[in-house]
């Protein structure tokens, strides 16, 4: 059994809170009709729709407003073919080790809790806590992701020119190719690192990142660190983690220097604590892996029990709050921005990615604000 044992049951327990169900994709679906009908008439978004706010000077001008129904956040933009694709592939990523999605979820909220994911605060945006995932992924021995130049080496920019159905349809294609070619490989090493282990590794190996910063750029496209005077251009940028999907982009343009150092930090201080805590005291530490909104919605550390010699055993104290369908329509405005791509998955995609896409996650892969 795992060091970690008792860490890896808090994980799970987040992920329970935080993981959709199907009733949240039939509620996403509604708003995303919705939305679109909406927008294929005169009217404009009143009614429905509220606390709208426009951010023009993001890389791609977005629009941010709220569904009237269960108060689900939405980000608007026009013709964003990019940030698509790059969902997409991230989505089809999740195909080769589920691993990577559980962890996603788990590094987001971390970071929620933290206060380091938001860019508009100069932090990290979604996108590029997925990058650090997988470039753990990459990097964790042995590994479980490729480069990503391994899934696809061009650059969607410039892939996207021409014909579109034609281009999304080579993308699709490609991916699932390689994807497939990199899971048949008979003689890969196979990384059985449990979610916590892989969580703890994943925390020590950014700890350092505000002193790596000044010199080197993480790239998941070649799935290493990159001497970014040498190659990544990172300009007056406090951190540079490339687009592997737009080379020489970097998708943490709008980390600061000044919150560079509090990111290390909130690594630094997390890894310590989960490393030194007692394991009978895991979920004590809640605090440091979620928010207080789905903390109180976890069940908490074991209770002792007297009649048993002393010993303690894992009696979970549940507090009263409503059912899980009720936490899950609470949660749904604070974490539905993992939910984002308003695009219906391609028809273009093989057919076997479209089975996997089927229910699966719609992954946020959009640039910084």
């Amino acid at each position: 059994m795992s060091n970690y044992s008792t860490l890896e049951h808090v994980l799970e327990e987040i992920l329970r809170v935080v993981k959709p169900l199907q009733e949240d994709w039939e509620t996403r679906t509604r708003v995303i009709d919705a939305l679109r009908r909406v927008i294929g008439s005169v009217e404009s978004l009143r009614g429905g729709w509220h606390g709208l706010q426009c951010i023009p000077n993001a890389r791609v001008p977005i629009l941010k407003f709220e569904s009237s129904l269960q108060g689900i956040s939405c980000d608007l933009s026009i013709d964003n073919l990019q940030g698509q694709i790059k969902s997409k592939i991230l989505l089809w990523i999740s195909v080769i080790d589920a691993r990577f999605r559980d962890m996603v979820l788990l590094v987001k909220e971390w970071a929620k809790a933290h206060d380091i994911n938001n860019p508009k605060t100069g932090t990290f945006n979604s996108y590029s806590l997925s990058l650090l995932v997988i470039f753990h992924f990459q990097t964790c021995v042995p590994a479980i992701l490729p480069p990503l130049k391994d899934i696809y080496s061009g650059n969607i920019a410039d892939d996207l020119q021409g014909v579109r159905a034609t281009a999304e349809r080579h993308i699709a294609e490609t991916c699932a190719a390689n994807i497939t070619r990199f899971r048949q490989q008979k003689y890969r090493p196979v990384n059985r690192s449990s979610l916590s282990e892989l969580f703890i590794s994943f925390l020590e190996k950014f700890s350092n990142i505000s002193l790596r910063a000044p010199e080197q750029g993480i790239s998941s496209y070649t799935g290493q660190w990159e001497f970014v005077r040498m190659r990544l251009l990172p300009k007056t940028y406090a951190l540079f983690i490339e687009d592997p999907f737009e080379q020489q982009e970097n998708s943490a343009r709008a980390v600061s220097r000044s919150n560079l150092t509090r990111i290390s930090e909130a690594f630094q201080t997390t890894h310590r604590r989960l490393i030194t805590a007692n394991q009978s005291q895991g979920f004590l530490l809640l605090d440091e892996l979620v928010r207080p909104q789905i903390s109180r919605y976890i069940p908490r550390a074991p209770a002792r029990n007297p009649t048993d010699n002393g010993r303690y055993y894992h009696q979970y104290q549940y507090q009263q709050h409503p059912t899980r369908s009720q936490v899950e329509r609470t949660l749904l405005s604070t974490t539905s921005q993992q939910f984002r791509n308003l695009r219906l998955e391609s028809r273009s995609s093989s057919s076997t990615l479209q089975n996997h896409n089927q229910g699966q996650h719609m992954w946020r892969a959009r640039s910084d604000r």
